[in-house]
């Protein structure tokens, strides 16, 4: 069962760590553009991205979805805000279930991939909104750091501030794919020759009859587990019959037992008797 989040606010129109402006288009081509399987905006701990799966800056799950959509109330109405649904690993749910990394803070790309237009390349989670930007800022210029615990950002990258955020995760179930479900598949592809299609007829065969063996030889040990429960309810309703009769019998034999009476000796005095 995979795990994701609700809906949350991770950005808005205005301020940055650095003194520039997060411009309200850069947020709506955010999220008209962003597709993880062009480019996945990982989620890393303080924006710095360490390279061993061991280290505390390693990733901590993914961004799946960006929406736009423009704030309807409080102090930031009518600013346009960006929106994530991101799926966390068990270490990101654990941590703020404890109540730590409670904020959010967008790595922006203002020219991605010489398309001339804003993307979402990464999301950090921090506990420290007030001093972020400085610090993360000059540790993406410093050349100091250590290149193999941390990862030099791009320098055209810009971060937001911090947004204090509530995530709140949910369980999904992932339904697994049917029989009938694979075979349609099959079938709703496009082919352009007929190999290709005889290919996916000998694909649908194929599988049936795997799904009709497995069938059989399912319910043939079905046939054989009822066939020794059968058996066994026989046996012990046997043992039950022969039990029953043993315990009449032994019920019967203490109650019409008799015992020779104890010898006296030579005398009938009330002395001790001896019973020979």
């Amino acid at each position: 069962m995979a795990t994701k989040s609700k809906r949350f606010r991770v950005g808005v129109e205005g301020a940055t760590t650095d003194g520039r402006a997060i411009e309200r288009e850069w947020l709506t081509q955010m999220a008209e553009s962003y597709n993880p399987a062009v480019y996945g905006a990982r989620i890393n701990m303080e924006h710095i991205k360490g390279y061993t799966p061991d280290s505390p800056f390693r990733r901590y799950g993914d961004v799946l979805a960006l929406t736009a959509e423009e704030i309807a109330d409080g102090p930031l109405a009518g600013k346009m805000g960006l929106y994530a649904e991101i799926s966390p690993t068990a270490d990101l749910v654990a941590m703020t279930a404890a109540g730590q990394k409670v904020y959010t803070s967008m790595e922006i790309n203002p020219k991605f991939a010489e398309t001339n237009q804003a993307y979402l390349v990464g999301l950090a989670v921090t506990d420290d909104p007030a001093s972020l930007g400085t610090e993360m800022l000059k540790f993406s210029a410093s050349a100091k750091q250590n290149p193999l615990a941390a990862r030099k950002q791009s320098p055209e990258n810009l971060f937001s501030v911090a947004e204090a955020t509530r995530i709140e995760f949910e369980d999904v179930n992932e339904p697994k794919p049917t029989l009938f479900s694979t075979i349609k598949a099959l079938f709703a592809k496009k082919q352009g020759s007929d190999d290709a299609r005889f290919n996916d007829v000998h694909q649908a065969v194929e599988l049936l009859a795997m799904e009709h063996q497995r069938t059989a030889g399912n319910v043939e040990l079905l046939t054989v587990a009822a066939e020794k429960i059968t058996e066994l309810e026989g046996r012990v309703a046997q043992f039950g019959t022969q039990l029953d009769d043993l315990t009449g019998r032994l019920t019967a034999e203490d109650r019409n037992r008799t015992f020779r009476q104890r010898a006296t000796g030579g005398s009938n005095a009330p002395v001790d008797q001896t019973n020979c």
